[in-house]
């Protein structure tokens, strides 16, 4: 009798080990995003990139707040509380329905308005020889990290004052002024030939398609765990009044 009922107690929760690895795995993926957050904010801290602040702030909250439910998942799961569960239930569920909808219906404004309004940032600083040595000095920091030169058409936007930043040395990229191609510009110098805009823009877009299947595949992974905890937390529930009832020497087989 007693062997028997041991079986039929550990097969009543074999969501346990699952559902502990599975928030092994999320807390490891949210430790790793949230120091990617804390290497990003200081990069863009140090370069002066225009990104929201509260955009960021985000970030550190989701990221955070699912590290912790994970952390009372998994505590959850070991000593076998229905409160951690309930706690942990509900917040996920908030947490996946809420990425998952502003996802969905924000995608239209991040990839395209955005998009557009990053894009007029940058022609707003034409010509680039009469801008300001703030839009300069971020004109050099994009140039340098995309190995481009100006932005519509390419080292002839500096005029005769090409910075060093669009200074290439790598073959297929390069492009060699020669003569009177760019006027008072040294001769013989090799800068980028691609213009930074269009380069931009489309590293820009691609950021945003990534962020966008970021948060949906989080929230899909979200609901998954959400559905393991319910199922898990009835499988408890179901082993502990056995074991009550166990005890009560009322038990009969066939009954769980």
């Amino acid at each position: 009798m007693q062997r028997s009922a041991v079986v039929v107690v550990a097969d009543k929760t074999s969501l346990k080990r699952p559902f502990i690895f599975a928030n092994s795995v999320h807390m490891a993926l949210c430790f790793f995003l949230l120091t990617m957050t804390v290497a990003y904010h200081r990069d863009i801290l140090q370069t002066g990139k225009m990104v929201s602040t509260v955009s960021v702030v985000m970030l550190y909250v989701i990221e955070i707040g699912c590290l912790l439910l994970s952390v009372l998942g998994v505590f959850g799961a070991f000593k076998e509380k229905r409160w951690c569960f309930i706690l942990y239930a509900a917040g996920m569920a908030a947490a996946s329905q809420t990425i998952i909808v502003k996802a969905a219906l924000s995608y239209q404004d991040i990839y395209e308005k955005r998009v557009v309004n990053e894009e007029s940032k940058l022609l707003s600083m034409m010509p680039l020889t009469t801008t300001s040595q703030a839009n300069k000095t971020r004109l050099y920091h994009i140039q340098q990290e995309l190995e481009c030169c100006g932005l519509v058409e390419g080292y002839k936007d500096w005029g005769s004052s090409i910075p060093s930043s669009c200074n290439c040395q790598y073959p297929g990229k390069c492009i060699r002024l020669r003569g009177s191609a760019t006027l008072g510009a040294p001769k013989n110098q090799y800068v980028y030939q691609e213009p930074c805009l269009p380069i931009y823009v489309s590293e820009l877009k691609l950021a945003f398609s990534l962020s966008m299947g970021i948060q949906f595949g989080s929230g899909v992974f979200w609901v998954i765990l959400l559905v393991m905890s319910i199922k898990l937390m009835d499988q408890i529930r179901r082993k502990q009044d056995f074991m009550a009832l166990l005890e009560s020497n009322r038990y009969v087989p066939g009954a769980f």
